[in-house]
């Protein structure tokens, strides 16, 4: 039985790929990736997105705008991710949310574009792909206040603990794990992988970040997300194939994909 894995965050689009990013695609295939969505995180790399995804049949895309990028995020750039999520390879809204480790961007404008992308979502019928960290509190807050339940969405690369994930969970939001919960000092994840029910999980590389243990210090990409897939297998005491294929039904029903 070949693996059906679904890697639902993914810059592929990346110059970190431009060597070799044919390649790169053909190794995720063979490891079983059947399909991949690539991350938009500003008007630049969202456009890259939509691209990359006209190119390749098992790839979708995401438009959105980093925390990192709120600052420069005025109305006309807004507009233009607005107008970007109509585009039909476009099946999620992000990566949006807020970024407290970094706070590359002042907080009130991570709060104003994070609420303006949420409405973006609502008005386009799309779910949403949400980035935070550090900002758990003023996240779930927003996502509330701005009915996320009604759109749906990814809660990527999970960082919180199993009180956090509950939280996630009576949003209606899934939970999108990554290569950290393959790493010996995982802390609170393993927890999550086995709280989290079956159908609220899927899993992710963010490539290039974030490579799973094995792969740490060198560039990551999708076909090491069978890595993260065993490790969350092992976790639940499930088989690796069920586990990747509920997952990716998962993804897929709640992006809209075949």
């Amino acid at each position: 039985m070949t693996p059906d894995l679904f890697d639902t965050h993914a810059h592929l689009h990346f110059p970190d790929f431009d060597p070799d990013r044919e390649a790169m695609l053909a190794r995720a295939r063979e490891s079983g990736v059947s399909r991949m969505l690539t991350i938009g995180t500003d008007v630049e790399t969202s456009r890259a997105s939509i691209a990359l995804a006209a190119r390749e049949a098992d790839v979708w895309a995401t438009v959105g705008i980093h925390p990192h990028d709120a600052a420069e995020a005025d109305v006309a750039v807004l507009e233009e991710i607005e107008r970007l999520a109509a585009e039909p390879r476009v099946v999620a809204i992000g990566e949006i949310g807020l970024d407290y480790f970094r706070n590359l961007s002042p907080r009130e404008d991570q709060h104003r574009v994070f609420r303006a992308l949420l409405g973006t979502a609502r008005r386009v019928g799309k779910p949403v792909v949400i980035h935070c960290r550090d900002a758990h509190e003023d996240t779930l807050a927003i996502l509330a206040e701005e009915r996320v339940a009604e759109v749906r969405g990814i809660m990527h690369c999970f960082s919180g603990d199993v009180t956090i994930a509950r939280r996630c969970l009576d949003l209606g939001l899934v939970i999108s794990l990554a290569g950290p919960v393959t790493y010996p000092n995982a802390r609170a994840l393993p927890d999550v992988a086995r709280f989290v029910p079956g159908d609220r999980l899927v899993v992710e590389t963010d490539c290039p970040f974030l490579p799973p243990q094995g792969y740490r210090g060198k560039r990551n990409e999708p076909a090491y997300l069978s890595i993260t897939t065993a490790r969350v297998a092992e976790l639940r005491g499930e088989s690796f194939d069920e586990m990747g294929a509920t997952m990716t039904a998962t993804a897929c029903a709640l992006l809209g994909i075949p």
